[in-house]
């Protein structure tokens, strides 16, 4: 039979640290023998291409000039 696994308080901040802040990616907690030993993170980063920015930037002055009229 598995193990309870008890967080800790001082557990529990590792995890949120590990979270906050994170807009993409994964967090994992590793257990063994029913005792976290390990947070790992991993965070992506996305980037839009040129033409999407462009095609935004165009849209964005569109809607402006609406708003002015």
């Amino acid at each position: 039979m598995a193990k309870p696994l008890e967080v800790d308080d001082i557990w529990s901040k590792r995890i949120l640290n590990s979270v906050n802040g994170l807009e993409y990616g994964t967090v994992q907690i590793v257990v063994h023998d029913g005792r976290i030993v390990q947070i790992e993170r991993t965070e992506r980063k996305r980037f839009e291409s040129e033409a999407a920015l462009r095609n935004q930037d165009a849209a964005d002055g569109k809607h402006q000039s609406k708003s002015r009229s």
